[in-house]
């Protein structure tokens, strides 16, 4: 990349299981990354993100055979509704994939021929869990029993969630399947060991070189070196989900084995769509580029010794920074359906606005291991508080004043040059804060310009001097000031809020930001009429998101489900995906007799949408327009362009079409149900 002198970087989080919806745990991890990755864009750095589905393993295996279908349906289905939750909450993947996939099926065999070939890969005979009742070998975590450590009772087969203890499903006390409540039999099996002690020395060396792994992490593999590093089981019994051993007929690679080469595997598959991609760019043993994995701290284990071991062997070059972060809780406890604080993106984002969970997760995390907790309360108090009332609260008092009197022309100079100046110097300690993941300070400090701003609009009193003196240059230049400012403040928290940001260069009448664009004011340029730029959070709003779900979860179901006749049923229109959108921009197509080309935010990105309304609405009568949108139709091409969307709308055509209202006190993105 000849004009960036600095590396790229590739970012990665870990792989969600493809058995299951997306939840606000996984959210969590999911947004620090995303958060990250768009500081760097800011600040002008080539930065990926990729990430995958974890295809594999016996629990998938079990849920397709519950539901009648095949393996590779459910994660099909699984897949697709993860993309379109992380794509709600803005999470800007460059590429998503599975490990269930060609290039991961290649680089898993390349891995393990390289080990093998090193000498690392042993065979062993060893007593294997089987339930008789199920007819399986039992996949460690489903054998639970007491830690064999520190005796904490209904712990995993393979890692005790107390004292954080690694061991074998024979070492539990008392152990039972989960599936069937019997205590397992132990069958004698063949299975293949990857040596994790042959890289003891490389392994401390990679962690006493820089700051890969935190502090915490650090002092709990020093635990783990000082018991010593076992061998690692790497294969599982058939029946399983998964890829077969090459060489080994019956034995399927452990999932855990192939899940981090999925990190690999994404930016494969990327690199083969776009050719600015270069996988050995960031994986050979010399790449100057930078990698980072953002992971939860329960899977440190893997990720800071067997995989960086498993890169060692086979020719890859290690990470550059392996980052962990706590579990999250709700309202101080374990996320509980019973209490409804099981919280799916799905049921979230059909309640609220996904801007406001990434703005909580903002000022609630920081560069170590703690939990975090989403406090309902607090999250309403501290949304509404510091984005409502002192963020959007700035660019609302000015700028209905520069509309109606300077008709959105802002002031050729600064009103208060050293305010300015104090808000652009801080552009430095919170690019250092978000650089190093300490994003509750950044919150903090950009929030206390925030009030700065609100001060100086008080104390200046714009409306007062409206009132004694007119429309004066004054006025207009103690507005436009605190527009400029409002405008460095959507800079700072870019990467934290997306979409609300867009929308405010919008209003802006900005094009695209870089981080160093606080420094130049776009002196006397024009605003847009002002839309509220975010809603407060109502009550009513957290007691739905809790409440118990009268349907169950959107279902997972095989394509080929249909019905004969013409009616359809519950499941086939929950398929539909209904969302309240806003129309911000509408244009006539000249050569079309009946369309209009609209730009419809629909909480999740703004939608090209061509409707056929062009002989009932002029342009100008529907902007601003909130609007139905099936967000989930296929992209159709059109001669015009790809119109991504339809918006509902009732009438016999022609001159006779109504659009369908929305409620305007409905975020942006709802589900229509």
């Amino acid at each position: 990349m000849p004009d960036n002198p600095t590396p790229p970087i590739l970012v990665t989080s870990a792989l969600p299981y493809a058995n299951g919806p997306i939840h606000l745990g996984h959210l969590l991890e999911v947004v620090q990354t995303d958060i990250w990755v768009r500081f760097q864009r800011l600040q002008g750095r080539s930065c990926l993100y990729v990430c995958a589905d974890d295809a594999h393993g016996t629990p998938i295996m079990l849920k397709a055979e519950e539901m009648g279908i095949k393996p590779e349906e459910l994660i099909e289905s699984v897949s697709t509704q993860h993309q379109e939750d992380f794509a709600a909450f803005g999470i800007s993947f460059s590429n998503y994939h599975s490990s269930h996939s060609r290039e991961n099926r290649d680089l898993v065999e390349y891995i393990y021929q390289r080990l093998k070939n090193g000498g690392h890969i042993i065979p062993k005979s060893i007593l294997q869990a089987y339930d008789e009742s199920k007819g399986l070998f039992l996949p460690d975590r489903y054998v639970k029993g007491g830690c064999p450590r520190c005796k904490a009772e209904d712990q995993h087969g393979d890692s005790c969630e107390v004292c954080g203890a690694t061991y074998s499903p024979r070492d539990l006390v008392e152990p039972r399947s989960i599936l069937t409540d019997t205590e397992p039999q132990w069958r004698e099996s063949i299975h293949y060991f990857f040596r994790l002690d042959d890289f003891r020395s490389t392994l401390l060396q990679w962690l006493e070189q820089s700051d890969h792994v935190q502090p915490e992490i650090k002092n709990k593999l020093d635990e783990w070196f000082q018991e010593g590093l076992a061998d690692w089981d790497i294969s599982r019994d058939a029946p399983y989900f998964g890829f077969e051993i090459p060489d080994a007929p019956g034995k399927f690679f452990y999932v855990w084995l192939d899940a981090p080469i999925g990190y690999l595997a994404s930016l494969k598959a990327l690199s083969e769509k776009r050719p600015d991609v270069d996988f050995d760019t960031f994986w050979n043993p010399d790449s100057r580029a930078e990698v980072y994995h953002f992971i939860g701290k329960d899977i440190a284990y893997f990720h800071t010794l067997f995989w960086p071991a498993m890169l060692q062997g086979s020719g890859f070059r290690l990470p550059s920074g392996v980052f962990a972060h706590g579990f999250l809780t709700v309202n101080g406890e374990k996320m509980s359906k019973s209490k409804g604080t099981f919280v799916t993106a799905l049921k979230y984002r059909q309640t609220l606005d996904p801007e406001y969970l990434r703005y909580y997760f903002a000022a609630r995390l920081g560069d170590g291991i703690d939990d975090i907790d989403l406090n309902l309360e607090d999250f309403t108090r501290r949304v509404n508080s510091d984005l409502v009332g002192k963020f959007v609260n700035i660019a609302s008092r000015c700028a209905g004043f520069l509309q109606q009197h300077f008709n959105g022309r802002l002031s050729l100079h600064l009103h208060d040059q050293d305010l300015y100046d104090t808000f652009t110097s801080t552009a430095p300690l919170i690019a250092q804060y978000y650089r190093t993941r300490r994003y509750a300070i950044a919150m903090r400090e950009i929030m206390q310009l925030a009030d700065l701003a609100n001060q100086y609009i008080n104390d200046q009193k714009p409306w007062a001097l409206l009132k004694s003196q007119g429309a004066t240059e004054e006025v207009q230049a103690i507005c436009s000031q605190g527009i400029y400012m409002f405008r460095v403040l959507c800079i700072y928290l870019q990467p934290v809020l997306p979409r609300l940001t867009q929308r405010a260069r919008e209003f802006l009448g900005d094009p695209d930001w870089q981080w160093n664009d606080v420094e130049r004011p776009r002196l006397g340029s024009s605003i847009m009429p002002y839309e509220p730029l975010l809603q407060r959070i109502e009550a009513k709003q957290i007691a739905e998101l809790v409440a118990p779900d009268p349907l169950p979860e959107r279902p997972i179901l095989p394509e080929s489900a249909h019905v004969d006749d013409d009616t359809i049923d519950y499941d086939a229109f929950a398929r539909v995906d209904l969302r309240v959108g806003i129309v911000m921009h509408a244009e006539a197509i000249p050569e079309a007799k009946k369309l209009l080309k609209l730009s419809v935010d629909t909480g999740d990105k703004v939608r090209t949408i061509f409707a056929g309304i062009k002989l009932a609405y002029q342009p100008e009568d529907i902007i601003g327009r909130r609007v139905v949108v099936v967000a989930n139709l296929a992209p159709r091409k059109m001669r015009f362009g790809l119109s991504d969307g339809m918006i509902l709308a009732a009438g016999e055509g022609g001159n006779d079409v109504r659009l369908i209202p929305a409620p305007d006190d409905v975020p942006l993105g709802s589900r229509v149900k």
